[in-house]
Order: C-alpha cells, then sequence, then structure tokens
C-alpha cells in the first residue's frame, strides 16, 4: 500500500511542479483570443466554465483505457505502477497540453491538421486516415464495453444486444447535437458517478488493508504468458500513461476553453486524473484476488469469450462497496468508456468536416459526415473484444508517436526546450514499432529481430529530425 500511495502523491506534485514547467516552455498568452471566443458558432466552439471543460476533457479521456488497460497491464507485475507515473508526468501530460495548446493556437484545428502542418503533407494526408480509424475503432470497443457492464447489471431483463443498440443511438445524438445540449448537461452526471467509483474503490482498499503489491517485491516479469514488459505493457496501459486518442479529444476543448492560462488545467491536470484512476484500478485488481498470481488465475478461469476486464470490475465493484455502492461505482466505470466513445464518434465527424472543409452548423451537412462513421463502426463491432481491443491499443499509441514528433517539431520551430517532447517521442517510437513487429497480432517475429528494428526506426527518425530541424521545413514533405 506505501508505494501505491507515495505514486499517487507523486502523480500530483508532478502536475504542479512538471506541468507548470511545461506551460512555460510553451508560453500561454492571457491577452490572446481563445477559438471559443474568437468565433462562437452554437454547435462546436462554445465558451464553456472551465470546471465543464476540465470535466468534460477528463470524461472524454477516461475511457476503458485507465481501468480495463490497467487491469491486464498490472499481470506484468509492479513495473505497471511505474509506468503510469513516469508516463503520465513525463509522457501523457505532456502530449495531452502541448497538443491542446497547438490546436487552441490553430483555432481549434483537428489532429491530422495539426501534424500535417509540423510533419508534412504525405503524413497529413496519412493521418487524416488513420485518426479517423482510431476515432471508430473508439467508438465500436467503447459501445462493447459499457454494453458487457450493463448487461450484467440487467441480466434478466436486457440483453447485451439491447444495450449495444441503446448505447449506440446515444453515441449518435452526442455526436449530432451541439456540444453543449447533450454532452455539456450530462457530463456532471458520469462524473459524480466516476469520482464516487475512483474514491469509492480507494476507500476500499485502505479499510481492507488489501495487500497492494509493492516496489519491494521487485520488477521481475509476471505475467503468465511470459509476454516482454518491454513493448507490451507500454502498450496495454495506454490511456492511463500515454494515449493519443487524448489528442482527437483536445481539439473540442480547444473549441470551448475562454483562457489559455486554464489549458494546464484542463490538459495536463485531467491526464493526472486518469493517471490516478489507472492506479486505483492497478492496484484494486492486483489485491482483490490476493496477488497478482491470484488475479491472473482468476482471468484464465473465465470463458475465452468473455470481457475478462469487465468481469474483475464488476466482482470487485460489488464485493468491496456492497449493492448500492457497486452500483454507482459500476455506473462510474460505464460512464468512462461512454463519456469517450460518442466525443470519439464526434471526433470522427469534425476531423471528416475538417478535411472536405465542410460546415457543420446546418445538421443535414452533420448528417451527410455522420451517417458513414455509425455504418462502419456498426459493422466494426461484430469483431471479438479481446482483438478489437489490441489493434485499438496499438493503433492509439502510434498516434501517440505521430503527435509527440509533431510537438517536437512545433517547438524547434519555435526555439522552444523541445526536450521535453523529443525524448518520449523516440521511446514510444522504439514501443509502438517493437510492438507490432513482435506481438502475436502483428508479425510475431522473433524478440532480436523486433527490438533491433524497433530501435534502428527510433533512431532513424530522431536522426531525420535533427537533419530537418535546422532547416526549418517539414520533416516529411515530399
Amino acid at each position: 500500500m506505501v508505494s501505491f500511495l507515495i505514486s499517487i502523491a507523486v502523480l500530483i506534485v508532478g502536475y504542479f511542479v512538471y506541468g507548470k514547467i511545461v506551460e512555460k516552455v510553451f508560453g500561454v498568452d492571457k491577452n490572446r483570443e481563445t477559438p471559443a471566443v474568437a468565433n462562437p458558432d452554437g454547435v462546436d466552439y462554445v465558451p464553456l466554465a472551465t470546471w465543464r471543460v476540465f470535466l468534460i476533457q477528463f470524461l472524454n479521456i477516461a475511457g476503458l483505457g485507465p481501468i480495463f488497460g490497467a487491469i491486464m497491464g498490472i499481470m506484468f507485475g509492479p513495473a505497471a505502477f511505474i509506468w503510469i507515473v513516469l508516463g503520465t508526468i513525463f509522457a501523457g501530460g505532456v502530449h495531452d497540453y502541448l497538443s491542446g495548446m497547438m490546436s487552441i493556437r490553430s483555432n481549434g484545428a483537428s489532429l491530422p491538421e495539426l501534424v500535417g502542418k509540423e510533419l508534412g503533407m504525405p503524413v497529413k494526408q496519412f493521418m487524416r486516415g488513420f485518426s479517423l480509424l482510431l476515432m471508430i475503432l473508439v467508438g465500436a470497443v467503447f459501445v462493447s464495453g459499457p454494453a458487457s457492464l450493463l448487461a450484467n447489471m440487467t441480466p434478466n431483463t436486457i440483453t447485451v444486444t439491447w444495450w449495444i443498440i441503446i448505447v449506440f443511438a446515444y453515441y449518435m445524438l452526442a455526436t449530432l447535437l451541439p456540444i453543449d445540449k447533450l454532452i455539456g448537461k450530462i457530463y456532471p452526471v458520469f462524473g459524480f458517478a466516476l469520482l464516487f467509483m475512483a474514491v469509492g474503490i480507494l476507500v476500499a482498499m485502505v479499510v481492507t488493508k488489501a495487500p497492494v503489491p509493492e516496489f519491494t517485491d521487485g520488477f521481475a516479469n509476471l505475467h503468465p504468458k511470459q509476454l516482454p514488459i518491454f513493448p507490451m505493457m507500454f502498450v496495454s496501459i495506454a490511456c492511463g500513461a500515454i494515449s493519443g486518442f487524448h489528442a482527437t479529444q483536445s481539439p473540442m476543448m480547444a473549441r470551448c476553453i475562454k483562457n489559455e492560462t486554464l489549458a494546464r488545467k484542463v490538459f495536463y491536470g485531467s491526464m493526472v486524473a486518469e493517471g490516478i484512476v489507472a492506479l486505483i484500478w492497478a492496484a484494486a485488481a492486483a489485491s482483490f484476488f490476493g496477488s497478482i498470481n491470484g488475479l491472473q488465475e482468476f482471468v484464465a478461469g473465465l470463458a475465452p469469450t468473455a470481457n475478462k476486464p469487465a468481469v474483475v470490475v464488476d466482482l470487485i465493484s460489488k464485493q468491496w462497496l456492497g449493492h448500492l455502492g457497486g452500483l454507482l461505482a459500476l455506473l462510474g466505470v460505464i460512464a468512462a468508456p461512454l463519456t469517450s466513445g460518442d466525443t470519439a464518434l464526434r471526433s470522427a465527424r469534425l476531423i471528416t468536416a475538417d478535411f472536405l472543409k465542410f460546415d457543420q452548423k446546418p445538421i443535414k451537412k452533420r448528417l451527410i459526415i455522420s451517417i458513414p462513421i455509425f455504418v462502419v463502426t456498426f459493422l466494426i463491432l461484430q469483431m471479438n473484444f479481446e482483438v478489437l481491443w489490441r489493434y485499438f491499443a496499438w493503433s492509439n499509441q502510434t498516434l501517440a508517436v505521430f503527435t509527440l514528433w509533431s510537438v517536437t517539431v512545433y517547438l524547434a520551430r519555435k526555439n522552444k526546450f523541445y526536450w521535453i517532447s523529443l525524448v518520449p517521442a523516440i521511446f514510444m517510437t522504439a514501443v509502438s514499432v517493437t510492438y507490432i513487429l513482435i506481438a502475436p497480432e502483428g508479425f510475431h517475429l522473433s524478440s532480436t529481430i523486433s527490438y533491433s528494428v524497433g530501435l534502428g526506426v527510433a533512431a532513424a527518425v530522431t536522426l531525420l529530425f535533427w537533419s530537418k530541424k535546422s532547416l526549418r521545413q517539414p520533416v516529411l514533405n515530399v
């Protein structure tokens, strides 16, 4: 428990210390008009109260990743705690804040437009397709997850299929309606449930004196299938440490924030809050079953087709918090993916609209873009959840790689201290490339080949950056 509490304390200190450093490196201008103030349109560009903007951003990014990902990641051992803390402070917070500020400075531009501006037209075209695919994957993943949990709560009344239809219908409304009409009003309710869930599970661990793993236990790889910690753990725990998905959500809040001085609270602060949620669920899963091995044995005994993290969450919530408390906790867990899935599809609409230069004020034009997105999302829903999650996780981290490199180029062009994003960019490049080469769902190559190529690609991209930065031109402009 001591290691867990220290980890939470370090995250909080990281927000006030390193978050302030990152803010200073970028350089905010309190007198500069934000897109919400300069170009309000009543649909996407809507000035909102800071607490509401923070809550929407936090709920947008705190999907299944910091819960399901943390549960799967802790199976590697206490090293998961280290990654959540260091990843959140030095990678995820930097990634989220700087990409959010870049969007604010670019009139709320979506991620592909931001990346393309820094890395060149070929990358922009790739990112348009890749980020749109990720948003649809997120929408599909975050329909399946909450639908499974809701079905467990209503076993004799509403089936998983019907919950999928209900959740999907809500996503459609959230995608189409002005941001302040549905999302802006319902998120405070979801926020309370998510807050109760995190605090409730934390208190339960302290009261029951749960045997949370300690750093003194060592950092040996405990995964039952002996999957390598690098890169597998760094992809399994995505949203709880760093996630490319976050940068696709930031432009929505970049269009609603009232002043640049509030950005650290909204972007860096919500990443730290998500890191705390990930720590809580990693610790809860590892301690509820007596040990990490106990968790592994329980998961191994579940049916191959079961949504295993959802079963773990359901069991922990009900047994530790009682019937009513467990119900509220589950609502918090359900709220997290719901409030990421709805804005993922909304982001897909905005990305497509930015690419096509399609005005989104008329509802008819929103429908023209949204209907094909809904159809593709529904088709992807037919995939097995575990396979869908693994592809989402890798795509998520790969998107973070492109975002980090574009942020690094941006800082270099502005003659700012770009090392704060360069180091995580190099590291995540190695992680992403190595993963797709070594993973069973990837090319399944040997560790020697995968590590060599992963490190080689990271080194090559770094050399390309160094060769181009002095010329102040897009890194991959051809």
